[in-house]
């Protein structure tokens, strides 16, 4: 119990350090963006450390989040977390270094887009398959109807080590929130870390679905292009303009329920 208690002290006291040398709209993002880490991996959708979830600091152009390469998505906490510029250099001490092919695809995503202040990339194994896909993902669920309305996507160039692919993933991009970068995996991008994981969280549904109703080996129904076209609206309603705010809190509190460590 003593020892228990000594590596509770620690914690805060370290935390304590991190927390008052930074504003408190950073520390908030901080948390935000860890709780997501955090959930992502509580659904099974990391890749031991090769994806990324990334952050722009509050109040600044060229300075971003981004987990520790080496931390397993369960294991990061808002003060592990590496601040970067737009290089993908270390901007803040820290004793971990970022993935470089990693944030070649996050900095392209940030800096075309002013917008996008929060940006997950994620390899799922139904992610991926439908990103293998000729046609992409179909018009076959309601989940579905969500990206179709703004999705993108762009084609392989191998391990993302290349800057120059930046100027083409962009291209692709232009103001789509939702991605899918063919034979490699999903990626979302918002202006709060709650609508970054809520894009993700329908678009990996979608794709779970999609996998499940071709392996059943039957003819597929497609959905009415009407329907998709009135798809926003429809959306915009669901969650009363709150958008992912709408269960964000929610989250939350489930996480604090079960692992309170993410706020450290």
């Amino acid at each position: 119990m003593q020892t228990a208690m000594q590596h509770t002290t620690i914690q805060t006291d370290s935390t304590s350090s991190v927390h008052h040398n930074m504003s408190e709209q950073e520390w908030q993002m901080r948390v935000d963006l860890a709780a997501c880490y955090r959930i992502i991996a509580s659904y099974g959708w990391d890749d031991l450390v090769f994806t990324h979830i990334s952050a722009r600091v509050p109040g600044t152009e060229d300075e971003f989040l981004i987990n520790p390469y080496g931390m397993l998505f369960e294991e990061i906490t808002a003060s592990s977390l590496v601040k970067v510029n737009k290089a993908g250099e270390k901007v803040a001490p820290s004793e971990y270094n970022v993935n470089p092919a990693g944030f070649i695809i996050h900095s392209a995503v940030h800096e075309a887009r002013h917008d996008a202040h929060c940006v997950i990339h994620l390899h799922t194994n139904d992610g991926v398959a439908v990103a293998t896909q000729e046609q992409g993902l179909l018009p076959i669920s309601q989940q579905s109807l969500f990206p179709l309305s703004n999705l993108a996507y762009h084609n392989y160039e191998g391990v993302a080590l290349n800057p120059e692919e930046k100027v083409r993933l962009v291209d692709d991009l232009g103001d789509a929130h939702f991605m899918i970068l063919r034979n490699h995996g999903l990626l979302t991008c918002a202006d709060t870390v709650a609508n970054a994981f809520l894009y993700m969280y329908i678009m990996q549904r979608a794709c779970e679905i999609q996998i499940k109703a071709q392996s059943g080996g039957s003819a597929l129904t497609p959905i009415h292009p009407q329907i998709l076209a009135g798809i926003q609206a429809a959306s915009e309603e669901v969650t009363r303009g709150a958008n992912g705010d709408i269960a964000w809190p929610a989250l939350l509190r489930k996480l604090r329920r079960t692992d309170p460590s993410f706020e450290e």
